[in-house]
């Protein structure tokens, strides 16, 4: 029995480091702060009891009493325990504190170090603490401390005069009283100032100022505030990004998302996972392949069902297709491929149907077509091949399904502040719109992947505000960006 004091870092989930990740990954409990991203939680068991304790001004889910009891009842009980703890769990987290409970409670505990923000914040903000000609050191200081007391801990004297970098943490609440003393005590008031909101989330705001004008400025909560010479600083890259800001809606099913997210979040994006079908694999007999002149397939999908055989556990070996000819759809197709050692023959300009049966060659006699599919699709493919004189066998390895996504992320669609929408297959618009029902259309952007998608976008009454070109995930980025960013530049 262990309980893990896990620094979950300042707020972008990437900065997890792969121990805390670990942990997660195998707790059984979750005791979890405010400022750990919300998608950190999606990492550890989907059994596993989450609780919240975090602390915002006005607001107390449980006191530092309530979550020292908790950590100790479920570390006695034998559970695994993550305490995820925002930042660095001993820089101003109260960690130490924790950890002298557990070992009062003769408990094994463990501290696995997180990024801090008084280092992560500026940095994201494009302000390095410490800098040649600048700043030789930096102080990290804890703003929570009221000032006006009779007495307190912190020398704000020595602080200003100590020159360097200063990082205050926890400050915005009490920057007025902060300001005053830093002044008095010798700092210039023409002294450069940079409060980092949410430092390293998608959120992120950065307000510049002075010592003697920052206060006018309303910083609020959760901010680290930087003074000294190196906040005149403006290092950019954070949010200089061309999607930053923006939020974006991925619809595509959750185990296909991570590599369409994750190329938009690199973009400076949001991204609000929203799946509405889940890709479901079925069990087939394989049939004879010597008989088939060409095997077709026409996504993804269909390649990742038909090699790993469905629900079978062995994959299928792809010297099996040594005589037949392939043909992928399109290009992310063709990829897929490719990662089971298959080269495509025949890939059409266009990734659709009719390209495809443009480009195929007509049958030459007794020539059978196979075609690993969705269990529902058109059937534009297979009756075109008909048309060239093919004999076409149909083999459904996989079936879309509809899932429901979290409440809390329809509630944030329909409460407005998304910027684009993106489809990559007409049951993903289909479903999304059963879900969802009417959409703010005028405020959001929707991004089809392709013409079928396009068509199902446009039968439900929308309009399609961008389509891929070509019709792949790197497409889709590709629109994404025209449409929300264009006058930024799109390599940058």
């Amino acid at each position: 029995m262990t309980v893990y004091l896990v620094g979950a870092g300042p707020g972008d989930p990437g900065l997890l480091t792969r121990r805390g990740a670990e942990l997660l990954g195998r707790a059984d409990v979750v005791v979890y702060d405010r400022l750990a991203h919300p998608s950190l939680l999606d990492l550890a068991p989907a059994a596993a009891t989450r609780i919240d304790v975090g602390k915002a001004p006005g607001r107390v889910a449980m006191d530092q009493d309530g979550i020292n009891a908790t950590l100790v009842e479920h570390g006695a009980a034998g559970r695994t325990v993550v305490r995820l703890k925002g930042g660095d769990p001993f820089v101003f987290g109260r960690g130490g504190e924790e950890a002298e409970v557990l070992m009062a409670a003769g408990l094994r505990f463990e501290v696995v170090p997180g990024i801090t923000s008084a280092i992560a914040a500026p940095a994201y903000a494009g302000i390095p603490v410490t800098h040649r000609g600048l700043s030789t050191h930096f102080t990290v200081v804890t703003g929570r401390e009221d000032p006006a007391k009779g007495t307190h801990d912190t020398d704000w004297a020595a602080l200003a005069r100590a020159g360097g970098t200063l990082v205050i943490l926890m400050g915005a609440g009490r920057l007025d009283a902060i300001v005053e003393l830093l002044m008095e005590h010798g700092r210039s008031p023409d002294t450069p100032v940079a409060a980092v909101r949410w430092g390293t989330r998608a959120e992120q705001a950065t307000t510049r100022a002075t010592l003697s004008t920052i206060t006018a400025l309303g910083v609020a909560s959760p901010s680290a505030i930087v003074v000294g010479a190196v906040a005149g600083l403006d290092l950019a890259w954070f949010e200089s990004r061309p999607l930053f800001g923006r939020t974006v809606i991925v619809t595509r099913a959750r185990e296909q998302s991570s590599s369409l997210a994750a190329r938009l979040e690199e973009l400076g994006a949001e991204i609000v996972e929203l799946p509405t079908i889940e890709i479901e694999p079925l069990p087939f007999e394989l049939p004879a392949l010597s008989t088939a002149a060409w095997i077709v397939f026409t996504s993804v999908n269909a390649v990742d069902g038909f090699f790993t055989r469905g629900i079978e556990p062995r994959r299928l070996d792809a010297r099996a297709l040594a005589g037949s000819r392939v043909a992928a759809i399109g290009p992310g197709t063709a990829e897929s491929l490719r990662w089971f050692g298959i080269r495509p023959d025949l890939i059409p300009e266009r990734s659709v149907g009719e390209s495809l049966l443009e480009a195929f060659p007509p049958a030459l006699i007794d020539e059978r077509v196979l075609i690993p599919r969705a269990e529902i699709a058109r059937d534009v493919l297979p009756e075109g091949l008909e048309r060239l004189g093919y004999a076409v066998d149909v083999l459904p390895v996989y079936r879309t399904v509809t899932t429901v996504p979290d409440p809390a992320d329809l509630d944030r669609l329909r409460s407005g502040g998304i910027d684009a929408i993106t489809f990559t297959s007409a049951s993903t618009v289909d479903n999304f719109c059963d879900l969802v029902g009417e959409l703010p259309t005028q405020a959001v952007a929707i991004i089809s992947i392709g013409p079928v998608t396009s068509e199902a976008i446009a039968r439900r009454g929308l309009r399609v505000d961008a389509e891929a070109d070509p019709h792949t995930i790197d497409g889709l980025v590709m629109a994404v960006l025209g449409a929300l960013a264009p006058e930024r530049d799109l390599l940058a």
